[in-house]
């Protein structure tokens, strides 16, 4: 897992209309990148929508919200369009972005043991930085505290 501080990795990933994403392109503005299992799933699916009805707080801190799953374009395209989410979601069918930021990780669930993407959430700084980290977040409450957090990041 990345330590604040250190540099983002480069990346670039199709959005859900097959757009490529890379950071180099979003230099300059906050990112807020949050990586999450499987689009369409009960905790994903809470944590977009939250993401998307705080979509205008984060835009008037010039903070861009993407979210990453293994997901494919068209799986993006369909979970945003069955949910009306207004949130740009990236696809890292190749897991390249996760590996890259250290949430593909080894999962346990009822004693079974496999792959997966740990749900983790990273404040990019405009520097290309990574300001702040969350780590095997849980849903509730966490769209808020990453408000708070980019918040007190910006003033001081």
């Amino acid at each position: 897992m990345l330590e604040v501080e250190s540099k983002a990795p480069e990346f670039c990933a199709p959005n859900q209309d097959e757009t490529e994403i890379c950071l180099r392109d979003l230099s300059g503005k906050w990112i807020v990148l949050y990586f999450y299992p499987k689009d369409n799933t009960p905790g994903c699916t809470t944590e977009a929508c939250e993401f998307t009805e705080a979509l205008p707080d984060f835009e008037d801190l010039d903070a861009v919200i993407l979210g990453v799953s293994p997901d494919s374009p068209k799986k993006h395209r369909n979970f945003i369009e069955k949910k009306d989410l207004k949130i740009t979601l990236l696809a890292d069918e190749d897991k390249t972005l996760c590996e890259a930021y250290g949430v593909w990780q080894l999962k346990k669930n009822y004693g079974r043991e496999y792959m997966g993407v740990v749900r983790s959430t990273f404040i990019i700084s405009p520097d290309g930085n990574i300001a702040a980290k969350w780590e095997k977040v849980r849903v509730k409450g966490h769209v808020e505290a990453v408000k708070e957090t980019l918040k007190e990041l910006q003033v001081s």
